[in-house]
């Protein structure tokens, strides 16, 4: 298969998989004929040359083989249930009970809309679908990035250091739920589009600073992330934080190139080589956070975009605007507080007031994982306690699962002075 068919097929898996739930509600068997049309495009496309609208070829499949699957249920149904009650055949039926025929959806240009709605990009349907709120934070990360991003169950299940057979059930019990669910999507997408925000925030963070194994970031994670908060972005593009959101992942990305030495090391933000970082994303991301702030009011990742812009345009770590970034993550702690902001919140303190004032935030802060005591750590290296410090990078670096972040801890634990 050529590279421009599969990054085709890729893109439109989710838009025809999403158009088919819409009409049919049934995820899993429209997940099925999915992939049977996927398949069929991938074997014929190549050799055939690409339809001159694809979306409507593939949505064309897909539906069929679901009318297909939904006739030969409804007729094993009757057989059984004239077996039952003795009974002879009835005469066949032509509308399938209540089911288009797929020739019928498609118009005879070929293009999905006789129904009316036309050859419109389902993803947020799917996305929203696959964020349900009766679903868990796991299923609906899981979910997603099955259903929209096309990760298989093992690639998915090694992103997040779970069985492949565990994540297959989440996957399964995921479908499940969403079957006994209305879906009633029209009435649900605005108040739900927080909820997928979050879920796109989450997989990219997994992505920039992978929790586990030998590889410090995921770029494949990322670029999903990107790929996915693009479209919901070109869908809803007077949604500012989802434009702040997709901002703020552009200008973060852009440090990705500089975030590695050349063993796959961590290199921390003070000492990135800044002339790596990508202009382009700066750029885009940049124009991005400053139209949404312009419209106001601000929301939670405006605020972390804004903070990240400020970072992206220092030339140097001497020249970051730290006071700038304070005012940003004081507002930010008053209209979203959580442990991280607070957390980060102190470490920019800590570059404009001294490292003791940042710890004085630190006071009383519950945080899972290594990060809060890697901060504590190297903010008390900065006050001249190397003792303290010690025992701090030791304990971030036994808390953490990424092999190049314990590395990196152990390796400033074992610089400082006895």
């Amino acid at each position: 298969m050529t590279d421009r068919v599969e990054d085709l097929l890729r893109e439109l898996a989710p838009q025809v998989l999403g158009a088919l739930v819409r009409r049919h509600r049934q995820f899993d068997l429209c997940e099925d004929a999915v992939q049977e049309a996927l398949l069929a495009a991938a074997q014929q496309w190549p050799g055939e040359g690409v339809p001159e609208n694809p979306h409507g070829w593939l949505v064309s499949v897909a539906n069929r083989r679901v009318i297909d699957a939904i006739r030969s249920e409804n007729a094993s149904r009757a057989r059984e249930e004239r077996v039952a009650l003795l009974e002879p055949p009835p005469a066949a039926s032509s509308d399938m009970n209540g089911w288009a025929d797929p020739d019928s959806w498609v118009g005879s240009d070929g293009r999905v809309g006789s129904d009316g709605r036309g050859d419109r990009d389902d993803t947020l349907t799917l996305l929203v679908l696959c964020c349900h709120p009766a679903l868990s934070p796991p299923s609906q990360l899981a979910l997603t990035l099955r259903a929209v991003g096309g990760l298989t169950t093992a690639e998915i299940a090694s992103a997040f250091l779970v069985p492949e057979s565990t994540l297959a059930q989440r996957i399964s019990r995921a479908k499940k739920t969403l079957r006994d669910k209305d879906f009633a999507l029209p009435t649900e997408l605005d108040d739900r589009l927080a909820v997928v925000r979050h879920v796109l925030y989450l997989i990219f963070n997994e992505g920039y600073s992978a929790s586990s194994g030998s590889q410090l970031a995921r770029a494949d994670l990322t670029a999903e992330a990107i790929r996915l908060t693009r479209a919901l972005h070109r869908l809803r593009p007077d949604d500012d934080e989802t434009a702040a959101l997709l901002a703020l992942m552009l200008l973060t990305d852009a440090r990705r190139p500089a975030r590695t030495g050349p063993e796959g090391e961590l290199v921390p933000l003070a000492e990135q080589d800044r002339s790596r970082w990508d202009p382009d994303r700066i750029a885009e991301g940049t124009a991005l956070v400053e139209r949404a702030i312009a419209r106001g009011p601000l929301g939670p990742y405006e605020l972390q975009a804004a903070i990240a812009a400020v970072h992206a345009s220092a030339r140097s770590a001497d020249g970051t605007d730290w006071r700038q970034i304070v005012g940003l993550y004081e507002l930010l702690d008053r209209i979203a507080p959580s442990p991280v902001v607070t957390l980060n919140r102190a470490v920019a303190v800590a570059e404009l007031r001294g490292p003791d004032a940042g710890l004085a935030l630190l006071e009383g802060l519950d945080l899972d994982g290594h990060r809060l005591a890697a901060v504590r750590a190297h903010l008390l290296e900065r006050t001249g306690n190397p003792e303290a410090a010690r025992a701090q990078y030791l304990a971030a670096a036994a808390a953490t699962r990424s092999l190049p972040e314990r590395r990196y801890l152990e390796g400033r634990a074992a610089a400082l002075p006895s």
